[in-house]
């Protein structure tokens, strides 16, 4: 990651339901990749950026090509939570969005840590196509 952006991560209120935990009563592994799906879509479209509108009209969409997480601490059944995506460096064709997920605030316990990196790609080709340096100019979160 060679370049510096805004520290100020874009932000995504989450409430967990029952649904999303496991026997133990705590928000099942899997499900926190989901919050973080949210986070990104909603930091997209915050930046101007419709995925569906891209997809449709001009045949372009992001694909993820890697992703972790780290788990630090376990969310619990109706927690408030707040899962982040901040842009953390882009190259030609990928982009690095740094995503966390917090109890109550940013200032509450981490609870997950994690990284995804997503292609830019033609959806007729399935080739890789450079990322707009205007999705993120003058907008980074």
């Amino acid at each position: 990651m060679n370049q510096e952006f805004n520290t100020v991560p874009f932000e995504w209120p989450i409430r967990v339901y029952y649904e999303d935990t496991d026997l133990q009563g705590v928000v099942y592994f899997a499900n926190y990749f989901k919050y973080m799906e949210r986070a990104r879509t909603e930091w997209l479209r915050s930046l101007g950026v419709e995925q569906d509108r891209l997809f449709h009209e001009e045949r372009k969409y992001f694909v993820v090509v890697d992703t972790n997480a780290e788990f630090l601490k376990p969310a619990r059944f109706n927690d408030e939570l707040v899962a982040t995506a901040r842009l953390a460096d882009f190259t030609r064709a990928t982009f690095f969005i740094e995503q966390n997920i917090y109890r109550g605030s940013l200032d509450g316990d981490l609870l997950c840590k994690g990284m995804t990196k997503a292609a830019y790609v033609n959806a007729d080709t399935q080739k890789p196509l450079r990322v707009p340096a205007s999705f993120f100019e003058g907008k980074q979160q």
